[in-house]
């Protein structure tokens, strides 16, 4: 008997599809080197604040190779509930591999740069 993939998991094809509620940034997702998903709640300050800086990251470093989801956990609790997201603003760098998570407001670029393998500690 084959065991299911796991890309039926609860986390497989769940996506909102109205705007206002996601909203995709980059180049075509398929060709995608990071894939990113920043947590957040409502348009609070440090979440207004992680969306601003983590745009700022991507366009700076990443030269369109990423692919940016941007989720309001009040409006999608069971996509933060799948993802165990306990704190908020929360960005998850899926791919590449290693997966990582930043917790906060992103405002130190040095630790998301960091955190997303593009710079090396100093």
């Amino acid at each position: 008997m084959k065991t299911p993939s796991k890309k039926s998991g609860p986390a497989g094809k769940r996506k909102p599809k109205s705007t206002g509620e996601m909203e995709r940034l980059g180049s075509h997702s398929h060709q995608a080197k990071y894939v990113l998903r920043l947590y957040i709640n409502g348009s609070t300050l440090k979440s207004t604040l992680a969306v601003k800086n983590i745009k700022q990251v991507c366009e700076q470093h990443l030269n369109g190779g990423y692919d940016l989801e941007i989720i309001d956990i009040y409006r999608h609790a069971n996509l933060a509930r799948d993802e165990q997201i306990v704190a908020v603003p929360t960005l998850i760098k899926r791919l590449p591999h290693p997966l990582r998570r930043l917790i906060g407001d992103l405002s130190d670029h040095n630790k998301v740069l960091f955190g997303l393998d593009l710079k090396i500690r100093e």
